[in-house]
């Protein structure tokens, strides 16, 4: 079914409220779920609604949550998310780094005790609109397989950058695991058959079959695996926070959060960046869209997200029909959904 995507996040964001998340962070929330949509992934979309609601429900979520910030010093700010909805925490997170980073040239902040992030382009693009450079790191459930090793050990730990340009941010957002196991989660929904090479069973042997998968293979083979590992040591000792499979709660319902997030903004002029550096970025960015060697352009990450988003908002976002009936069990709002 297509619905309108304006439509659709008012009602998660009341379907977030009728479980007593406060209006504000149910929003926050909402906008994060229907950009997976917008943005062509479906893994970190409304999917994830269900699982949410009954974490709040469960209290592995806090809907009242207030999250704690504290400055460890001049440019290192600690989180403690308090249960609270991931995005609505990073969100307070970046609010509080970004005029320090301005002041200093730098800032981060570590953060723990705060649910799944979801996609994480659209943080470090909202810091580089803004001027600065965004980096953002998350850890997962252990649910990539070290190269060479036949059981899941460790998170799909993503990464994004976002870099202020003379035009659109560039943003790059990509896992260290081949897929997410929310991507597998969504081609099980749809009934799809996995690619080759992206996962493997529980005899450790490759597998399409998404409801066979044990664990996800890393990306690049060898060289993903320690980019993912790196990831995890690395947000793991900043944010205090557990490693490979005592890392638990963004996919279940049964415990609480253990992963940790990362996010770091930088001022490029406190570097002595200026237009003339910034028209050479400009530049070169534009020297690669047109360096195809057929008819489509070459993309600079972050360039079909936001086509894709435009065509989403204007043409609809397209959702299963089991997963609109769950809506609709979940909000009574959804009924307007058709």
């Amino acid at each position: 079914m297509r619905v309108e995507a304006v439509t659709t996040r008012e009602i998660v964001a009341s379907a977030l409220e009728r479980v007593g998340v406060a209006p504000e962070a149910a929003a926050i929330q909402a906008r994060w779920l229907v950009e997976g949509e917008l943005r062509g992934h479906p893994s970190h979309g409304i999917q994830r609604l269900p699982v949410l609601v009954e974490r709040v429900r469960k209290g592995l979520l806090d809907a009242g949550a207030e999250p704690r910030l504290e400055w460890g010093g001049e440019a290192t700010l600690l989180v403690d998310g308090d249960g609270g909805l991931g995005p609505a925490v990073a969100t307070r997170a970046l609010a509080a780094l970004e005029p320090r980073a301005r002041r200093l040239g730098v800032a981060v902040a570590a953060v723990r005790n705060s649910g799944h992030l979801g996609l994480l382009s659209p943080y470090v693009e909202s810091v580089a609109a803004g001027g600065l450079v965004g980096i953002a790191l998350t850890t997962s459930e252990a649910l990539v397989h070290p190269f060479g090793g036949a059981r899941a050990l460790i998170g799909t730990n993503p990464i994004a950058v976002g870099i202020p340009t003379p035009g659109e941010p560039f943003a790059l957002d990509m896992a260290t695991g081949e897929i997410s196991m929310g991507k597998v989660l969504a081609y099980a929904q749809r009934g799809q058959e996995l690619e080759p090479g992206w996962a493997i069973d529980g005899t450790g042997q490759a597998t399409r079959d998404p409801a066979a998968v044990a664990a996800i293979a890393p990306f690049g083979g060898v060289k993903g695996y320690g980019l993912g590992l790196a990831f995890e040591l690395l947000v793991g000792i900043l944010s205090g926070t557990a490693f490979g499979t005592d890392v638990l709660g963004t996919l279940d319902t049964e415990h609480p959060v253990t992963k940790g997030d990362l996010f770091i903004c930088l001022a490029p002029e406190r570097f002595g960046v200026g237009p003339e550096t910034m028209e050479r970025l400009g530049a070169y960015l534009e020297e690669l869209r047109g360096s195809a060697v057929a008819s489509e352009p070459v993309a600079v990450p972050g360039d079909r997200a936001r086509a894709r988003r435009r065509r989403a908002l204007a043409e609809g976002i397209e959702l299963p029909d089991e997963l609109v009936a769950r809506l609709r069990e979940l909000c009574p709002a959804a009924e307007a959904l058709s």
